[in-house]
């Protein structure tokens, strides 16, 4: 407990998370303009922000990727890495947490995001991360903060312990009073907070709340609880070295108050992050970073420029490392650096070299990728990190505008990939659609806005193709006969094809048993390849599966037969005999299982009921109080828009899983509706 937390631990790199609209970028704004790193604090709404500077964050008024932002206080470079709040853009907080040495939670008292609040501060306590929570918009409250506390603690799994208490006057806030300093501040609009003399009510009320507070820290100190028994007051500088040492050690989180939008609290939440938050040497340690003399850093995000080309966001966890340096990669691969900049607000700074606890842009490291560990030594270092992206759960089809464009396309998604691991691409086979797969309708809007104005690639989109086939009902025989003359040698092929229906996940099965050499055995290869063109279009128009097709007889002419001439008979032998099998149309069927808060619960199983699915149950999520497991069969036409409907019944927070389970049967009029809109589309 005595040990001094308040020295220098080299740059610090601190986290800006929170639930949508809850005043990160804001935030980010008051303190490089408390800091001094800009003249004034800008707007989101007005498009004036350091963060949320790229042109869809600021046309649509939020954070679609993340921004950092450098600043000096009290003589410490601190970097602000300022995350997107909605959960379709998570994966670029998700990558760049592993590498801060501490996270600010910025929220507000709303019962609303409550669950959003959770799934942040639950990956934080995966991760061993020590936070701060910002309760943000102090002066919009509404409750009392004892009632706020008490909204907010089921978010998390330690407790939250209030530093500050606010000074009302009547029913505004004026101040607050630092429960460890034991000193009361009133705000004054942009500027630093005035310190008052703290008497009468608010004396009584700190007394309570600071004997809270000490309560809270002494269940992780035998000392302090002895000084609390004995109704001694502790030491100042001891309940300020408990507050930091259980704050790294994940015991607490610290609870501070403020607005943003009046840079009211933020010198306060600059001075806890300078006396508690540990540095980089505990962060190379919580990572696993193995000693030693060569620099070790770890990239947290992509960028490629439209002028600049590729830069990777990288923290440099240990070491010195210069310009021009090789370094090996986690992954295999090798680059040679060229150029280190400063994350500076709006602009980059060139530097020629970095040390440890810096967070730099690395230019031209054109084979390495967000996630790797770097190192200047000559074998390629162990991975400390692996963030795989979540399951997207939204696709749409895209195609370029101009067909001349198709390979600027695929290089520009590329690109984005690189970008953003939590988009991804597949081509479909059988439509050879580019099938764009990501976290929602937001997050693929936002991809093919930058496909357009950064990589100047216009593409249009439609909903992807449902995987539909058929199958048959019913064997039939069916003799297929190609006969062709047209000069000199002419084209003979005659099967006799036996179809008959297999059992469901049967597949194809081709088989011959031709007696007596009605086809030569060197023709039989021809048949079967002619089988599976004829079962590629069946005459509901889609692949035909489980099916048995047996080689039982045909006839061959010794001139003019040949491999094509029996490949076109078989085609057309299957193609006529297969509407004669009673068709039936096929639709695949997935395994959905839904998260959600346990209050939407209700609307989840309304919302499956409507699109077709069948809930197989439900249970609490493990692990997870306040939130269910939903699972479900659900059409794979059904799912398509699914997450739209999901999110906005849990206020952002629900999300999914699918697994394709099997096909199924579709009758009736569905049936028809699907067969007739695949013809007009054909």
């Amino acid at each position: 407990m005595g040990q001094d937390v308040r020295s220098p631990r080299g740059p610090r790199c601190i986290a800006l998370v929170g639930p949508f609209q809850s005043g990160k970028t804001t935030l980010l704004e008051a303190i490089l303009a408390r800091t001094g790193a800009i003249p004034r604090a800008g707007s989101v709404d007005a498009g004036t922000s350091v963060g949320d500077a790229s042109p869809e964050a600021r046309h649509h008024k939020m954070g679609v990727g993340l921004t950092a932002a450098t600043t000096n206080f009290m003589g410490d470079s601190y970097t602000f890495i300022d995350c997107p709040g909605s959960v379709e853009f998570t994966h670029d907080m998700r990558a760049a947490l592993p590498a801060v040495d501490a996270a600010v939670v910025v929220c507000e008292a709303d019962e609303k995001k409550l669950p959003q609040l959770q799934i942040i501060l639950r990956e934080l306590e995966d991760l061993g991360i020590p936070r701060f929570l910002f309760l943000n918009k102090i002066d919009k409250a509404s409750k009392r903060i004892r009632e706020t506390l008490a909204t907010l603690q089921p978010a998390s799994r330690i407790p939250l312990v209030l530093r500050q208490i606010p000074i009302w006057n009547g029913e505004l806030i004026a101040g607050f009073v630092d429960l460890a300093l034991e000193r009361a501040f009133v705000y004054r609009e942009h500027k630093a907070s005035e310190v008052v003399a703290l008497e009468g009510g608010d004396l009584d009320r700190e007394k309570e709340a600071r004997f809270s507070m000490l309560e809270k820290l002494a269940d992780h100190d035998d000392a302090l609880m002895e000084q609390l028994l004995e109704d001694v007051s502790p030491p100042r500088d001891a309940v300020f070295d408990d507050l930091a040492r259980e704050l790294r050690e994940g015991l607490i989180c610290p609870v501070l108050l403020g607005s943003a939008t009046r840079e009211n609290g933020v010198l306060r939440l600059m001075k806890a992050l300078r006396h508690e938050s540990p540095g980089v040497a505990e962060t190379a340690k919580r990572l696993g970073a193995a000693s030693g003399k060569d620099a070790l850093a770890y990239v947290f995000k992509t960028v490629h420029l439209q002028h600049g080309g590729k830069l990777s966001l990288a923290r440099l966890l240990a070491g010195h490392l210069d310009d021009g340096a090789t370094l090996q990669s986690s992954s295999g691969e090798s680059a040679r650096l060229s150029g280190i900049s400063a994350v500076n607000c709006a602009h980059d700074t060139k530097r020629p070299a970095a040390e440890a606890g810096d967070a730099v842009a690395l230019g031209k490291l054109d084979a390495i990728k967000t996630g790797d560990t770097l190192s200047s030594g000559k074998t390629a270092p162990a991975a400390l990190v692996h963030v795989e992206p979540l399951p997207p759960v939204l696709a749409i089809a895209i195609a370029a505008t101009d067909r001349k464009d198709d390979v600027k396309l695929g290089q520009a998604l590329l690109r984005l990939n690189e970008e953003d691991p939590s988009l991804s691409m597949i081509q479909n086979p059988r439509t050879h659609d580019i099938v764009l797969w990501g976290q929602g309708e937001m997050h693929l809007r936002v991809a093919q806005e930058r496909l357009r104005d950064r990589f100047g690639v216009n593409v249009k989109s439609q909903p992807p193709a449902i995987g539909y086939q058929e199958t048959i009902r019913k064997s039939v025989s069916q003799r297929g006969r190609h006969k062709k003359q047209s000069g000199g040698h002419g084209q003979f092929g005659d099967v006799v094809l036996e179809i008959k229906p297999l059992p469901r996940g049967g597949g194809f099965e081709f088989h011959e048993k031709v007696v007596g050499g009605a086809v030569p055995r060197n023709y039989i290869g021809a048949v079967e390849e002619g089988v599976v063109d004829g079962l590629l279009r069946g005459p509901l128009g889609f692949p035909v599966i489980d099916v048995q097709v047996t080689l039982i007889d045909g006839s061959y002419h010794s001139v003019d037969s040949s491999d094509l001439a029996f490949r076109t008979a078989a085609r057309i032998g299957v193609s006529e005999g297969l509407p004669q099998c009673q068709p039936v149309l096929l639709e695949p069927i997935h395994l959905v299982e839904i998260v959600c808060p346990t209050e939407a619960t209700a609307k989840i199983n309304a919302i499956l009921s409507g699109r077709r699915g069948q809930i197989l149950g439900f249970d609490t999520r493990e692990g997870w109080p306040g939130w269910d497991r939903v699972r479900a069969m659900m059409p794979e036409a059904e799912i398509g828009e699914l997450i739209v409907e999901l999110r906005s019944a849990t206020a952002g927070a629900g999300s999914f899983t699918r697994q394709f389970d099997r096909m199924a049967e579709v009758t009736g009029r569905a049936a028809d509706q699907i067969i007739a809109a695949h013809r007009v589309a054909a």
